[in-house]
């Protein structure tokens, strides 16, 4: 089970890129009730038959994990909605990509801390690939967006210590900006 809300999105945006999507884009709205995440790709999608065993904790896909057989992400996820009185939605093409929406009532007892959003980003940023993944926080009205390209030529590069420390600091400090505004 995951420890926070940061790390359920980390998760599940990790599926995208090791799908081989080229775009991802993530959203995160808390709007004082409900906090809600949409992950769409462009990554090879699914079928209809794996889509429909994308929730079932005893399967996962062939070839996706080398010592294991089952894949607990979405199970765990779709549980940790339905006990937090949200919702899940998975639509998907073969060929065409994937659109993953979850949600939870942000004030039930139940739910997770939200974690380390700023961390879990920069982990994502930083995940190895040839893709761009957008990624917007809004909180009530107040919003930031930043997409992993922009962030790395903006910092000069996620390769170096430099560059990753710069990019934690300016992810820490928009979250702090947003954790701010009512």
């Amino acid at each position: 089970m995951h420890a926070t809300l940061a790390d359920v999105i980390a998760d599940t945006a990790q599926n995208s890129i090791e799908a081989g999507a080229r775009h991802v884009t993530l959203s995160l709205v808390e709007d004082g009730t409900t906090i809600a995440v949409r992950i769409t790709d462009d990554g090879k999608g699914m079928d209809e038959a794996t889509q429909a065993r994308a929730f079932n904790p005893f399967y996962t896909e062939p070839g996706k994990h080398d010592r294991r057989k089952v894949g607990l992400g979405l199970p765990i996820l779709k549980q940790l909605c339905e006990a937090t009185d949200g919702t899940v939605s998975l639509k998907s093409r073969k060929g065409v990509g994937t659109e993953l929406s979850y949600s939870f009532s942000a004030t039930h007892i139940d739910l997770p801390p939200m974690g380390d959003i700023a961390e879990a980003i920069l982990m994502l940023f930083n995940y190895p690939g040839d893709f761009d993944l957008a990624f917007t926080h809004r909180k009530g009205t107040e919003e930031y967006s930043i997409s992993r390209l922009e962030l790395a030529d903006a910092v000069g590069g996620l390769e170096s210590a430099e560059g990753i420390t710069l990019a934690k600091e300016f992810l820490e400090a928009q979250e702090e900006e947003l954790q701010g505004a009512r």
